[in-house]
């Protein structure tokens, strides 16, 4: 207990030393968090007393399991479909999909469906797992299967889009389901099978389509181990329901009697000193400095014992607007890339708990796909003085003295980089990168607005060159090149799902579409398709990749122990409970955990 005292006293007071500096936080895109940079501290890293707004001890502690990271601002209410407001853990621990998607092992599990195959090349039947009952006791059909399809054709809701290349979808008995499609696009339909929260027919048929896609759904129908106890302004409980269909056929059963997600404080340091008290079982934020806690004994996990610490869960880029000059040069662009240091936000700025990316941006778990000759030939790492032979070579000269090159028209060039404010690793690896463009004669200022205000001009293109993080892990890298080249790029603005650089290349585009055409197990005819895309991506550079983000997992033994982690004999589950996560086997974190007097 000394020790820790000790720790707590040093980080407490430390915690006031920052306090002035930490951001009011009032709205965050669905996974990437604001975040703080690694303080230089000793001992271990900085963290303060639990905030008043710390879990009361309302439940019995050894049953119940707290955890915090997604929820930003006050939880609403319970629709599926509201992306983003949702309270955290409706889909997942309440709706439930077809199959879920292993990202680790790179296969699926079947899930509310038993089976699922191509009868033909255009028709894709799903078997759905006798037994499932929605909280309510009804069960749980293939009518619910084709309800939760047929409500996306009138609403505009996250599945939507599968209407473009879906032509019907036919409940054949209680427990087959027909999916026909116009064209065959398997790639895409991968995915919509583990991302998409199946609905009961009961309950939504016949609801507006305000209603569904805006509506707050109180008191929403589960077939998944959790329904919902309450919410408020702090946060929302989970309770573990009788009857989960999976204990019995699957033999899978979640240890916590209930699950408490705390909102966000927007102090990460907070988080910390809770996740260090275990008053967080486990916390999903990035928390700077955590590995001096891992490192240090007291009881704080992350998935690795040592760096990178965290899994990678996406590619963060700079991104440039291709409208505005010079960005819409690909000589100005390639020099960009060769310019950045990004060893410098890897190692100085992260502390090593991050992971550089490679050229092509391609997560680790699609390394497989990376075609390294193209990588070899066209390819880009650290070099400044190649970034300023290319810039030279591009006309691009230091007309006046001032140590900056002005374009080969003679135009100035004086450039802002936006990420949003209170972001601070990422206002860190921003210095960085503008520091890298002047070391270079490229003259570029960190700018940091709110974030609606980030958002606002990624939407309308009036930025210059931005961090963005957007495409999160996914079963195909189709869902990646699809993020980088959203087409048509007249939809940009309203769609908000990828291409804010406004990228034009049709041959790009065709090689995308033809890429969602293959059969997501033919490795070898994506690899042909993907590799034509690096090949031009890379000559091009449209948006340059800089480091792969870390799937944030801190956990504490106090209450719950046998977490996910890489060490041999633990679970290897993703450890998050960020959405679009529960689905992509973090359910299966909750079925594996022990309590820790056990």
């Amino acid at each position: 207990m000394k020790r820790l005292s000790f720790v707590l006293a040093i980080l407490i007071g430390l915690s006031m030393l920052l306090a002035s500096c930490q951001p009011a936080v009032t709205e965050a895109p669905v996974v990437t968090e604001p975040t703080t940079e690694a303080p230089a501290v000793t001992e271990a890293p900085v963290a303060t007393e639990a905030p008043a707004e710390a879990p009361p001890e309302e439940f019995v502690r050894e049953e119940t399991l707290y955890m915090g990271g997604t929820q930003w601002g006050p939880p609403t209410g319970f629709n599926p479909w509201n992306l983003g407001n949702y309270a955290a853990g409706t889909f997942g621990l309440c709706y439930e999909p077809l199959f879920i998607y292993d990202p680790l092992a790179d296969e699926f599990v079947p899930w509310l469906a038993e089976s699922g195959e191509w009868t033909s090349d255009t028709v894709y039947q799903v078997k759905i797992r006798q037994g499932v009952t929605w909280s309510d006791g009804s069960p749980f059909t293939a009518a619910d299967v084709k309800a939760t399809f047929d409500i996306a054709k009138d609403a505009p809701v996250s599945i939507s889009p599968v209407w473009k290349f879906l032509g019907s979808v036919e409940a054949v008995d209680d427990y087959t389901v027909n999916f026909t499609f116009t064209t065959a696009l398997y790639q895409g339909w991968s995915y919509y099978l583990y991302s998409t929260p199946m609905i009961s027919k009961a309950k939504w048929e016949g609801k507006p389509v305000e209603e569904v896609t805006s509506g707050l759904n109180p008191e929403p129908e589960c077939t998944g181990p959790y329904i919902a106890e309450s919410l408020d302004q702090t946060k929302v409980v989970w309770l573990k329901r009788d009857g989960w269909w999976a204990t019995e056929a699957l033999g899978l059963d979640p240890k916590p009697k209930r699950i408490v997600d705390i909102v966000n404080s927007g102090n990460n340091n907070v988080a910390l000193g809770m996740v260090l008290q275990g008053q967080f079982d486990l916390n999903n934020n990035f928390l700077p400095g955590i590995s001096k806690l891992v490192d240090g004994g007291y009881g704080v996990h992350t998935y690795y014992p040592e760096a990178p610490y965290h899994l990678s869960a996406n590619t963060a880029w700079l991104l440039m607007n291709l409208t505005k000059k010079p960005m819409d040069d690909p000589a100005f662009r390639r020099a960009v890339a060769f310019a950045i240091d990004v060893s410098q936000i890897v190692n100085v700025v992260y502390g090593g708990m991050v992971l550089p990316a490679n050229p092509t941006g391609l997560l680790p778990n699609w390394d497989k796909y990376i075609d390294q000759a193209v990588v070899d030939e066209v390819g880009f790492s650290y070099d400044p003085e190649e970034a300023k032979v290319i810039l030279a070579a591009a006309g691009y000269k230091d007309t006046d003295g001032d140590g900056f090159v002005e374009a080969p028209d003679g135009s100035k060039i004086d450039l802002k980089i936006n990420n949003p404010n209170g972001w601070t690793d990422w206002m860190e690896s921003n210095k960085v990168i503008a520091n890298s463009l002047k070391a270079v004669g490229i003259k570029a200022e960190p700018n940091f607005p709110d974030y609606p205000e980030y958002v606002s001009q990624r939407n309308d293109g009036t930025y210059d060159m931005m961090i963005s993080n957007d495409a999160q892990i996914a079963n195909t890298p189709w869902r990646y090149y699809l993020w980088m080249g959203r087409n048509p790029v007249a939809d940009v603005a309203t769609m908000q799902d990828g291409n804010y650089g406004r990228y034009e290349n049709q041959e790009v585009f065709d090689l995308t579409d033809q890429l969602d055409q293959v059969p997501t197990d033919d490795i070898e005819g994506m690899k042909t398709i993907i590799s034509k895309l690096q090949r031009i991506y890379l000559t091009d550079m449209p948006l340059i990749p800089l480091w792969y983000n870390g799937m944030w997992s801190q956990t504490s033994d106090a209450y719950w122990t046998n977490w996910p982690s890489s060490e041999e004999g633990a679970p290897h589950w993703t450890p998050v409970s960020w959405r679009g996560y529960w689905n992509m086997t973090a359910i299966r974190m909750l079925t594996d955990l022990e309590p820790a007097g056990e």
